[in-house]
């Protein structure tokens, strides 16, 4: 009698939970006997998986690791509290603010004006310097930081490096104690922009042998004729730095030309297909007259621009693990959430392979960066160290972002999805600071003691 009641039991419980509408609709598309027949041969293993594959398992919804493209964690284990604290502070900023408007922003190839007075609020500018109103803090430091900016938008990055790597750091080697604190605090606030005008229409990997921009000394005064052409910053910035040959000895010279000063005009260039928020011009300078006292005093070779190349170079090569890291993370949330024959498509063996393969290139660059920061902080870096990182990083950074795009289809060519501009930008930064070829060249003549230029 026990059993017939408990039979009952677990009977009114089955009905209790079956819909039969849906039940019914399911007799007429299957063989409802031979189905059920099949299911109770089924071991627990295979009942398990069956289920999984429907979306049921235990009915919790599955807890996904977080995305976080530094595998290694190299971040938490090599900055100090004070250090970490301002690198989380920076990614906040990005994430609220950079992060919603870039892609407008992108598209239309303009710049967000409205960003550079919170990024002011920040103190970051000018990272490495000593005095002058600058932080002080550890070339470390300025890599991570110009890896969370990339990581967010290359654009953004680029602009930050051209003013607080290349145009204070001219000064900063090259100027005299009089135009460093003239200008540095005034540009460590944002309050004065700068620019970097070495690359010419004619004359880009070849800058160290023939400059075509000329300048002349004219009683006290100097003149400068020519063109450069590529330079960040150019349509809006205050003051530029011109490096120019002098005619008198054939030295390159470096000149702080402002904005106003006679004989200078630039142009915007237009239908970039990388890095489109930055403003690149062309400027054009005729009898452009700068006076002795904005000629940075410490700059009387290419020697001395190549100082300045060296240590910019180092935040580039972190600029391309930033766009790598970008285009990896998005790719790695989109495969998480993207459903293709009723699961998603991160669950697949080829998807994984690739996410694993760009996770190992970005980890590579991520270790060779750190290393290179380091050596920079102990005094020990050479321009071979910096150039063998600009070229790994940038190679693998194409890499990393083709197989981003690739893993996401063709919604991996619409700006909405955030790895389209990681694509287009990865060219940008496979050429800038020295192309594969200069830099490859470079550390060629250091391990063989040959030099292969021209």
């Amino acid at each position: 009698m026990a059993n017939i009641f408990s039979s009952l039991k677990n009977a009114y419980n089955l009905f209790k939970h079956v819909d039969f509408a849906k039940l019914d609709a399911l007799s007429k598309k299957v063989d409802l006997p031979k189905m059920v027949e099949t299911i109770s041969n089924l071991d627990d293993k295979q009942i398990s998986g069956m289920m999984k594959m429907m979306g049921g398992g235990s009915g919790k919804k599955k807890e996904l690791p977080p995305i976080e493209g530094d595998f290694y964690h190299l971040g938490d284990e090599a900055l100090k509290d004070e250090d970490r604290a301002l690198q989380l502070k920076v990614r906040a900023f990005l994430e609220k603010e950079v992060k919603p408007i870039v892609n407008h922003y992108w598209n239309k190839a303009e710049f967000p004006f409205e960003i550079i007075p919170k990024l002011a609020e920040l103190n970051i500018c000018g990272l490495t310097y000593k005095g002058y109103g600058c932080p002080g803090k550890s070339n470390l430091m300025e890599g991570i930081l110009a890896m969370e900016m990339a990581r967010i938008d290359t654009s953004i990055s680029t602009f930050f490096g051209v003013q607080s790597g290349l145009a204070m750091g001219s000064i900063y080697l090259c100027g005299s104690e009089e135009q460093k604190q003239q200008w540095l605090p005034l540009m460590q606030q944002f309050k004065i922009i700068g620019a970097f005008g070495l690359t010419e229409p004619e004359v880009g990997s070849a800058a160290a042998g023939g400059l075509t921009t000329t300048c002349r000394n004219v009683g006290g005064k100097w003149i400068l004729n020519g063109q450069k052409k590529w330079i960040g910053n150019a349509t809006f910035a205050d003051i530029l730095i011109i490096w120019a040959r002098d005619e008198a000895d054939n030295e390159v010279k470096g000149f702080i030309v402002k904005k106003d000063n006679p004989g200078f005009a630039v142009e915007k260039m237009q239908d970039k297909m990388a890095l489109r928020i930055v403003q690149n011009g062309i400027i054009t300078l005729t009898n452009c007259e700068v006076m002795e006292v904005d000629r940075l005093q410490n700059a009387n070779s290419f020697k001395d621009t190549a100082k300045v190349l060296q240590m910019t170079r180092a935040g580039v090569a972190w600029q391309a693990v930033g766009c790598a890291r970008g285009a990896y993370e998005n790719a790695l949330e989109y495969t998480r959430t993207r459903k293709q024959f009723g699961k998603p498509i991160a669950s697949f063996q080829l998807i994984q392979n690739h996410l694993v393969e760009m996770l190992s290139n970005l980890t590579a660059m991520q270790t060779l960066c750190f290393r290179l920061s380091q050596l920079q902080d102990q005094g020990l870096l050479r321009d071979e160290h910096a150039s063998l990182a600009k070229v790994f990083c940038s190679l693998r950074t194409r890499d990393v972002v083709s197989k981003a795009r690739e893993v996401m289809g063709g919604n991996g060519i619409l700006l909405e999805y955030n790895v389209a501009r990681f694509v287009a930008d990865a060219e940008a930064i496979y050429s800038y600071e020295g192309t594969k070829e200069i830099n490859t060249l470079i550390v060629g003549r250091a391990i063989t003691g040959f030099s292969a230029f021209v």
